[in-house]
């Protein structure tokens, strides 16, 4: 079996190839950047949003399975709502359909749960959730994973899933967690202790797992995953953690919420503070039921990570 996996040289992508290799899967690897990656008989360019068929065609020559963790993130510079749709809905759907008629394996999309709730929510989540993004990049994603199951559905099948995931941390991680983790390497009191938020979270190496998890596993695919760690986290313990893992004291002050919002909307930071504000926790019971391992330790691994960062800073 010839496994696909685009974006490879990703948060992700990179995991997720080095769990298939450690099983002993053939991969061809997909890339915007296969110059990344050095030389190699099965590494080629992924085809822009607007390529020919026969382009997408070509990458899938020989392949059983697709696992599709390309795609165009909310922390990358300022895209437009029409660069999230051509990254991550319409070429999502170009190899969607090629797939659907030429691979007769699985297909994995790598997904977030922005597909469904906004920053601000506070609730819970699970696959049953009636999707409501609010964002460019949500929309985006809610609309590649549409056309993956439109072109599965229209193909008669049904082995394709969405894999939902929280925030995603681990080396290299971006986006608001990364931001925290700067945050918390300052010597500075932080009012971390007025947020209230408490947040599901996820590791890489989970999430790689459940990529994997979902391609070999012997049980018929839902549509829908989720994936998260088994306890979700308070706001204000995840930055504790990284201070901790940065040798730092905790110094976190309790400061009212009501003062801390007006300077964060004037600082142009309100989406940011909402965020941090809000209580959003996933139910992963599902993939849990069929047989796919959470982390249990969330907490020590996000000041593992601070630590490591604090000693490649040192070097």
């Amino acid at each position: 079996m010839k496994v696909l996996v685009t974006g490879a040289t990703g948060f992700i992508g990179r995991i997720v190839v080095r769990h298939l290799r450690d099983a002993q899967f053939e991969i061809r690897i997909a890339s915007r950047r296969p110059e990344k990656l050095g030389s190699g008989n099965d590494i080629l360019r992924l085809p822009n949003f607007d390529a020919p068929a026969e382009a997408f065609a070509t990458i899938l020559k020989d392949v059983t399975h697709v696992v599709h963790c390309a795609g165009l993130n909310n922390d990358r510079g300022n895209p437009t709502e029409a660069d999230y749709l051509k990254a991550n809905a319409e070429l999502t759907g170009q190899l969607a359909r090629a797939a659907a008629a030429q691979a007769n394996g699985r297909f994995i999309y790598l997904s977030s749960t922005r597909a469904v709730v906004g920053a601000g929510f506070s609730g819970r989540l699970d696959e049953e959730t009636i999707p409501a993004p609010q964002c460019a990049y949500g929309r985006s994603k809610r609309e590649g994973e549409i056309r993956v199951l439109d072109a599965y559905a229209s193909s008669g099948r049904s082995d394709a899933a969405m894999l939902r995931l929280p925030p995603v941390y681990g080396s290299g991680m971006k986006g608001n967690l990364a931001t925290l983790m700067r945050l918390a390497d300052t010597a500075l009191p932080l009012p971390a202790a007025a947020l209230a938020g408490v947040r599901s979270l996820i590791s890489s190496e989970a999430a790689a797992r459940a990529v994997f998890h979902l391609l070999t596993h012997s049980i018929p695919l839902r549509p829908v995953y989720i994936a998260s760690d088994i306890r979700p986290i308070p706001v204000a313990a995840i930055i504790e953690a990284f201070r901790q893992g940065f040798g730092r004291p905790k110094r976190l002050v309790a400061a009212p919420a009501g003062l801390i919002r007006p300077v964060a909307s004037l600082l142009g930071k309100r989406k940011f503070w909402d965020s941090l504000t809000a209580t959003q926790i996933c139910d992963p019971s599902l993939l849990i039921s069929e047989g796919w391992l959470p982390e249990t330790d969330t907490i020590e691994r996000l000041t593992a990570i601070a630590r490591l960062s604090r000693l490649a800073q040192v070097r």
